[in-house]
């Protein structure tokens, strides 16, 4: 019998709310003093420019409130689950692509398309909503929550994508950075369910995952251990494993603790 899989983690509307316009700020604050040598800079996304990148950062978010105005699709459950959502993308990569591509060279002045991401958000999203409503995205209906926490996801990566393209220390948000963190790790232990080896990401999430003899108590013989950060890469393909291992990024310990064949998460 496989090994049963867990029911997935909840999260607070209101808390997921405030990560994600808090991320979001940091990331507006950043681009507003980009100077057109900045925006035209590569980026580790292929062939995307700085520009590119946070216009995708932007378009990111106005997807939540383009979702709300849509009618609510059918329910009751939704067509994709949180936990399902790291692999789903990949079959939308080309039109997103496109799609951020266009609107990059449709609207020059980012400081204005942040603002307007930023206040259709906040007017699409009360602070007092429960966050069950469903939403049309484009790979399927989400739960509003549950999509919001998709953008924490979404805006902690490309804030890293962004400092790493241009050496800067763009902040990140804590509750943002432990949203995203606890996701990907679900996400991994959802994908490879069992309790043989312990993936620690301290301070925000701890899971067991693999199958094979489960550990009960005391030290366990499979860890692997490494920082949000370095998660994070890992988990969407911007660290290879065997080169974190050697920078001593993370430390493994134990015959079964190789996540090599498990990652990337995020599709």
């Amino acid at each position: 019998m496989p090994p049963a899989k867990k029911r997935p983690r909840a999260y607070d509307h209101l808390r997921t709310r405030t990560a994600v316009l808090a991320q979001f700020a940091h990331v507006r604050d950043a681009v507003a003093v980009l100077t057109p040598d900045q925006l035209a800079r590569p980026t580790r996304l292929g062939d995307w420019t700085v520009r590119e990148l946070v216009a995708h950062v932007a378009m990111g978010l106005s997807s939540v409130s383009r979702s709300v105005d849509l009618p609510e699709p059918p329910g009751p459950k939704p067509q994709v689950t949180l936990l399902e959502w790291p692999a789903a993308p990949a079959a939308h990569a080309a039109r997103i692509a496109e799609d951020v591509e266009d609107l990059a060279a449709a609207r020059p002045d980012l400081t204005t398309l942040f603002e307007e991401a930023e206040a259709g958000f906040a007017d699409a999203v009360p602070a007092a909503g429960t966050g069950e409503r469903l939403l049309a995205t484009r790979i399927g209906s989400m739960r509003l929550t549950d999509y919001l926490v998709t953008r924490t996801v979404e805006l902690i990566v490309h804030t890293d994508d962004l400092n790493e393209a241009l050496g800067l220390e763009i902040p990140y948000d804590r509750q943002a950075l432990a949203a995203c963190t606890r996701l990907l790790a679900d996400a991994l232990a959802d994908r490879a369910p069992g309790g043989s080896v312990e993936v620690r990401v301290p301070p925000f999430a701890v899971v067991q995952c693999i199958g094979g003899p489960k550990h009960t108590r005391g030290t366990p013989p499979n860890v692997v251990e490494t920082g949000p950060l370095t998660w994070i890469r890992l988990a969407t393909g911007r660290t290879e494993w065997a080169r974190a291992l050697e920078d001593a990024e993370v430390s493994a310990s134990g015959e079964r603790a190789d996540l090599a064949a498990l990652l990337p998460l995020l599709g």
